[in-house]
């Protein structure tokens, strides 16, 4: 089971992953893995600073970025995602290819169709089974945030666009998202997460 967990900054996104995995061992799931992009192993680690925290005074471009995050995903599922998957595993992972898609597509402006090409060359095809998306008003979200890194020092209009991306991107793929309101309490949004989790647990 592969669950991704999407949103803007400040949607709780790791806090839910947290609450899930520690009810799906509690089921007796103990094959699960929690993970993130960008950063996840020291490779994963030096793309994030690259991203997130870039030497001073460099600027980087938004197709830099966005190569630079698909590195991150290749390594990522290659190394990471896939193998556990491959042992019957369980991978909770905080953002995945739709960020790329918000961010980089919705928010910088580059080509939506190259990114989806990109994307899937990078993930060889990888598909999560469930994608979660937590929305919330940019503007909370970014409050609740106490250390800011570049993305999150973009303007609101940024990230609204970003916002706006992945409603978009979940309303093209219906079947896959689970749209969750990210304004409530971090007990009201996992209990209307578990449900849901337990159908793709189910199916076959």
């Amino acid at each position: 089971m592969f669950i991704t967990f999407e949103g803007v900054e400040g949607s709780g996104k790791t806090t839910q992953i947290a609450r899930l995995a520690a009810r799906l061992r509690a089921e007796g799931r103990q094959d699960v893995l929690t993970t993130r992009e960008p950063g996840d192993g020291p490779l994963g680690q030096e793309l994030r600073r690259l991203v997130l925290d870039p030497p001073m005074g460099v600027d980087v471009d938004p197709l830099a970025e966005l190569l630079i995050l698909l590195a991150d995903r290749a390594q990522h599922v290659a190394r990471t995602i896939r193998p556990h998957l491959d042992g019957n595993g369980s991978v909770l992972c905080d953002r995945y290819a739709d960020s790329s898609l918000a961010y980089q597509g919705y928010g910088r402006g580059l080509d939506l169709a190259e990114i989806e090409r990109l994307n899937a060359y990078a993930t060889r095809g990888l598909t999560p089974d469930l994608t979660v998306l937590l929305d919330l008003d940019p503007a909370v979200g970014l409050a609740r945030q106490r250390a800011r890194t570049r993305m999150e020092k973009e303007a609101l209009a940024f990230h609204q666009r970003v916002r706006d991306g992945f409603l978009d991107i979940a309303a093209r793929a219906p079947s896959r998202f689970l749209i969750l309101d990210a304004a409530q309490s971090a007990d009201a949004v996992a209990d209307a997460l578990w449900p849901r989790v337990s159908f793709v647990l189910g199916a076959p």
